[in-house]
């Protein structure tokens, strides 16, 4: 068992925990919904009489989170009822405390201990996975079934490849693969060079290794690459498969194969970055210099080493280790609307799924890639959609996002702009092409949960014209809050927040998270108007808010331009977590590390004393606080002299010098970057590229680029114009003309935080705003101007912009490129 007072790294629902161990009973409150293992936990102060449950074994805080998954407030109440878990007035309890589970960073969890091995086997519950054991075994039967071992010395390259017509409908070994045995794990996203050979359906041609000279030459490579690998697999030779050059390339379609065609010749694990996190943990050593099946090989050999998995199947072996220390840390939330108006959620509900349209384009497992399927796409909806590229790639986006569901991710049905129907959680195989079905025949499998039915207090206005959408965390927590009177879980629905599981971080948000546990430090660049510093900002009040054990005044959800939101940021900043600065030409080193600077005298005048700059401090703070990080945002990064800024920092910002020293010139100090300071700077391109920034910077910063993104304007008109179609077509002629770095962004069009929705407004943005950027672009080439907007809003001859109402001038907007769209003389 672990120490008491040591934390351990836990994993639960794809985020990393601080694990507090029992004491070996469980705190009860008197009317709270959470466990507690700290007697002077904050949380606890509704009364001084607390109770107390037994937990000899110090696991019952698993056993609860297992129960049922986090937005199941009901399962969770059925598990506490079972056990008689209940607070003091004997409602049920839901959901530990931070003061058992705390969210951390992952770079946090990787400084702290893993949970225990030893405690997790006694944790874990052999016995729900029976099931899943038998479908994997059936999935894989089904295989050999119809492709006998016997077979493969002379199976036809039709029976392999994907690509060749209906894939759907002949079910080759590739498609078997990828989606037709979710039982035995998915290797399914990317493209389909995975499957080492494939026909493009574009133009029947093949995609092979180019070293091969035809097809025929390609699959009989790779046919025997893949015999050799089972057989070396079977043999328990695992490791030599790395030596196979015809099938080096599709490491994650071996592997699976392995787990049919050898099923004790290595654990059924299909990435190399898993295989690699698994034998970290099993080892506490980092698994360096090994190629991808010697990888594999060692996994066995520590596994079968291991007397506690002795006589465990690997199936189980790998059902525990994801369990246990799950390495994946996404999960997709989306709304899907069934039918306009809602028309087929009744059949939705009833059915275990949720149906769209579009069915022009057939089974999107048939394609062997995205970029076929938007081929298809358009093909079939260029007529529908005006030969509108960019609403055409916007809706095959919409549809192509329900291949990549997965089981345990989140589906809102929703009705109108303001109706939640029901959240679903992603079962089955996920997506399945229903071709019983009439029409709306593109389907995602889900079990509905109609707790949150209701509706929003605000709509949401793009909902009106987009069928499949991301939803974001904010937006998330407010549907979370919807619906009439909550289960017997929760004592309001706004207590269902107050579950061990942060919500999952939006789609944008995770490369900031990535990039920062790699370097250290990040910059978002792009044109004006992205959200660069909306981003930074917002990556801040979550990460941090998350992070943030409670704070007073922080609420990681808040939505952007709310006054939760503000508050946020000020009590992170207050507490010393988030340090936001602004560089300029005058910005120094003395401003950001130390330097001289006039303070008042003892006689009242002014002297030169040495002052540590914002840096410095914030450095200082973070040593004396590891258990938290502290974000330093840089905004308008690239307006400063970066070399002169950040002098010997350069060196010290690296993720491998972090806690090296170094003697500052200035004060003769020692001074060091700790591991837990980020930094993230914002660099608007159209003033200066990144190519021009110092060479040791840019080897020390990772850069994200953030480019215009009309989602937030899907559905969002003034009058009839759609501000989404504004934005592309406009952008769409900026790019013709000029170049992707002087793009306006969207939030040109989102003052506050929301799609500006009257004439007035956009006519005032556009003279005020985007006007003058044009025409500094433009360098005052009115006949640039009008092939920007159009010659209804300038005039090419007198140099003059027209006079126009705001109703006339928005009218002149939606002429010119929404109908006339992106094409510019």
């Amino acid at each position: 068992m672990a120490d008491e007072r040591e934390q351990v790294a836990v994993t639960f629902e794809r985020r990393d925990y601080a694990l507090t161990p029992s004491p070996g009973e469980v705190i009860l409150p008197a009317h709270g919904r959470m466990i507690h293992h700290d007697p002077a936990c904050l949380h606890l102060t509704d009364s001084h009489e607390l109770g107390r449950f037994p937990d000899a074994d110090r696991l019952l805080w698993r056993r609860l989170i297992d129960s049922a998954p986090s937005d199941d407030t009901a399962g969770r109440v059925e598990f506490a009822r079972s056990i008689g878990l209940s607070n003091g007035s004997g409602r049920p309890l839901v959901s530990p405390c931070s003061c058992v589970l705390r969210p951390i960073s992952s770079t946090q969890a990787a400084a702290l201990r893993p949970w225990p091995l030893d405690e997790a086997l006694a944790a874990f519950d052999r016995d729900r996975f029976t099931a899943t054991l038998r479908g994997m075994e059936a999935a894989a039967e089904d295989v050999r079934r119809d492709f006998p071992w016997e077979d493969w010395p002379t199976l036809p390259l039709e029976r392999y490849a994907l690509g060749q017509g209906d894939s759907a409908e002949t079910k080759p070994y590739c498609y078997l693969m990828e989606f037709g045995t979710n039982a035995l794990g998915s290797i399914a996203g990317g493209s389909s060079m995975k499957h080492l050979i494939y026909a493009r359906g574009q133009d029947g041609s093949w995609w092979h290794d180019p070293r091969y000279a035809d097809e025929e030459e390609a699959w009989e490579a790779v046919r025997d690459g893949i015999i050799a690998a089972v057989t070396a697999a079977r043999e328990g030779r695992i490791a030599d498969i790395d030596s196979i050059d015809a099938i080096r390339s599709g490491p994650a379609l071996v592997s699976k194969t392995l787990r049919v065609y050898a099923p004790e010749g290595s654990l059924p694990v299909y990435g190399t970055d898993q295989v690699r996190h698994f034998l970290q943990r099993l080892t506490g050593q980092p698994a360096s210099g090994l190629e991808r099946f010697a990888l594999r090989a060692r996994l066995k050999e520590v596994v079968d080493a291991d007397e506690r998995f002795a006589g465990w199947p690997y199936d189980l072996v790998v059902e525990f280790l994801y369990w246990w220390a799950d390495p994946n840390r996404t999960r997709q939330i989306v709304k899907i609307a069934p039918g306009h108006d809602g028309k087929l959620w009744e059949e939705c509900r009833e059915g275990g799924y949720i149906a769209v349209g579009w069915d022009g384009v057939p089974d999107l497992r048939s394609y062997a890639d995205k970029d076929e399927f938007l081929a298809a796409f358009t093909a079939a909806y260029t007529d529908e959609y005006n030969g509108y590229k960019s609403k055409i790639s916007a809706k095959a986006n919409e549809v192509w996002k329900l291949l990549s569901l997965r089981p345990g991710d989140l589906v809102v049905a929703n009705k109108g702009t303001s109706e939640i129907l029901a959240v679903g959680r992603v079962t089955g195989d996920g997506y399945v092409w229903r071709d019983d079905r009439a029409s709306y025949r593109h389907t995602v499998e889900a079990e509905w949960d109609e707790t949150h039915a209701g509706r929003l207090a605000e709509p949401e206005r793009s909902w009106a014209t987009v069928t499949v959408k991301d939803v974001p965390a904010q937006l998330w927590a407010r549907i979370r809050r919807t619906g009439q009177t909550p289960v017997d879980g929760a004592d309001s629905p706004a207590e269902a927040e107050n579950t061990v599981a942060a919500q999952p971080l939006d789609a944008e948000l995770l490369p900031i998270v990535d990039a920062l546990g790699r370097r250290g430090q990040a910059v978002l660049f792009g044109p004006p108007g992205t959200g660069k510093t909306y981003t930074a900002l917002r990556f801040a009040a979550r990460w941090l808010g998350e992070l943030s054990d409670g704070l007073p005044g922080v609420d990681p959800y808040a939505e952007p331009g709310t006054p939760a939101f503000g508050r946020t940021l000020d009590a992170l900043t207050a507490a010393g977590r988030l340090t936001m600065v602004t560089f300029h030409p005058n910005y120094g080193y003395e401003d950001f590390v130390e330097g001289f600077r006039p303070v008042k005298g003892g006689s009242g005048g002014l002297v030169l004393d040495r002052t540590d700059g914002v840096f410095k401090r914030v450095c200082a703070a973070a040593a004396a606080d590891p258990g938290h990080p502290y974000l330093v945002v840089v905004d308008e990064l690239n307006r400063g002299n970066l070399p002169r800024i950040f002098g010997e920092l350069i060196t010290l910002l690296e993720k491998d010098k972090r806690g090296y020293s170094v003697l500052l010139p200035l004060s003769q100090e020692r001074f060091s970057v700790p591991h837990n300071v980020y930094l993230i700077g914002t660099m608007n391109t159209a003033d200066r590229s990144i190519r021009m920034l110092d060479a040791a910077i840019r080897r020390r910063f990772a850069f994200l680029e953030l480019l215009p993104d009309s989602s937030p304007l899907q559905g969002c008109h003034v009058e009839q114009l759609h501000l989404a179609d504004l934005l592309d077509s406009l952008n769409q002629r900026i790019r013709t003309h000029l170049d992707r770095e002087k793009q306006i962004g969207q939030a040109f069009f989102l003052p506050n935080g929301a799609p500006v929705d009257s004439a007035a407004t956009l006519a005032s943005i556009i003279r005020g705003e985007i006007l003058p950027l044009l025409q500094e672009y433009a360098y005052d080439d009115y006949s640039l101007l009008a092939a920007f907007l159009g010659e209804a809003l300038v005039d090419p001859e007198t140099h003059t912009l027209r006079d126009l109402s705001d109703e006339g001038l928005t009218t002149a907007l939606y002429t010119e490129l929404q109908l006339k769209g992106g094409a510019a003389e």
